[in-house]
């Protein structure tokens, strides 16, 4: 080491300094982050193997190309440097390029350019960002409503007005009750506090799952109709929470339908995986919302879905339900025809004895 703490490629222990560039550069291959070193003349010393990966991704590698190049010419005129580079092809992703100048910033020997994908964390932050505001609003949506309302039975005499107005508190109060209960039940589930899984006969779970639908379906003048479930099928799950899960694509599907309209619950088997799949036949989902519905909070028609009384958080519990069982949830829809949303489950292949 020299006394600025940097590193020479210089014989240790009879290792040879070739030997040790070598193994230095072999070691920087395997980290995550891009590393672009070019000498003070410009030409590139050493570019990891992640470099490559993240400057050669897409038609916008010319892009990220030209920006690595100009932040190593402005580090070695002994500045350091640091830009965020939005791309969008072939799908969009976002790189942090940061660059410093090696040796004496007066004259430097070289740059060092750090390449970091931080796409994952900018759509993380922006879903914390989403998720606190939304949250905010449908908290304080039921809680302005039950002031409002508080406020004008205060003092009311009139019967009729009293009664109307302790009906509409109560409905109030039980849409907040359901956003708190499903906040924590997101909660339980996101932390690994779903209980152990157990093998059950999925023809059960659904039966479970969709019993308490049939009357409210008829009253909505919609037709709910199930499809047998093989005795074979078994899987290992948390009861509750499976059933809940499809009961929760039960419930949309019949408050996206209109009357008249229909929603199927049938089954397949393919292989080692079963799929349970709910199907409307209502007013569908965009394509550009496809990808989103199962964010917390997300509403494709917020009016209507104020008008469902939903608290925008089911399709989040379903699809972290369906990633805890080994599965996933996926949706294909066209608008003005429908939607069919599907968990995917890996079959349980033991010996099947409901218990």
């Amino acid at each position: 080491m020299t006394e600025g703490g940097a590193a020479e490629a210089t014989a240790v222990d009879g290792l040879d300094p070739r030997m040790a560039l070598d193994l230095i550069a072999e070691a920087l291959g395997h980290t995550s982050q891009g590393i672009v070193v070019s000498d003070a003349q410009g030409r590139t010393v050493l570019g990891n193997a992640r470099s490559r990966s993240l400057l050669q991704s897409g038609d916008g590698d010319i892009l990220a190309e030209k920006a690595v190049e100009a932040a190593l010419q402005r580090a070695r005129s002994g500045e350091d440097h640091r830009e965020t580079l939005d791309l969008y092809s072939p799908t969009r992703h976002t790189l942090e390029i940061r660059a410093f100048p090696l040796g004496d910033r007066a004259a430097p020997r070289g740059a060092v350019a750090l390449v970091d994908d931080v796409s994952e964390l900018r759509r993380l932050e922006s879903v914390r960002r989403d998720f606190v505001a939304n949250l905010s609003h449908e908290l304080k949506t039921p809680l302005g409503a039950l002031s409002l309302l508080a406020e004008t039975l205060d003092g009311e005499d009139d019967p009729d007005v009293v009664s109307r107005l302790t009906g509409r508190l109560g409905s109030e109060a039980r849409r907040f009750s359901r956003l708190v209960d499903d906040l924590l039940d997101l909660s339980r589930i996101e932390s690994g506090g779903t209980g152990t899984l157990v093998p059950v006969p999925l023809a059960a779970v659904v039966a479970e799952a969709v019993e308490g639908f049939h009357e409210t379906a008829s009253a909505r003048d919609i037709q709910l109709a199930v499809g047998p479930v093989s005795s074979s099928a078994w899987v290992s799950a948390n009861r509750r929470d499976l059933a809940s899960a499809i009961a929760n694509l039960v419930d949309n599907a019949i408050k996206y339908s209109e009357p008249g309209g229909s929603v199927t619950v049938s089954t397949d088997e393919a292989d080692a995986t079963v799929c349970v799949r709910v199907r409307d036949r209502g007013i569908g989902i965009p394509r550009r919302d496809q990808e989103r519905v199962f964010e917390r909070f997300y509403r494709v028609d917020r009016a209507r879905s104020r008008w469902t009384g939903g608290t925008g958080l089911g399709l989040a519990i379903v699809r972290h339900v369906a990633a805890y069982h080994g599965g996933d949830v996926t949706v294909t829809s066209t608008e003005g025809e429908g939607s069919t949303f599907s968990i995917c489950l890996p079959m349980w292949r033991g010996r099947a004895t409901d218990g």
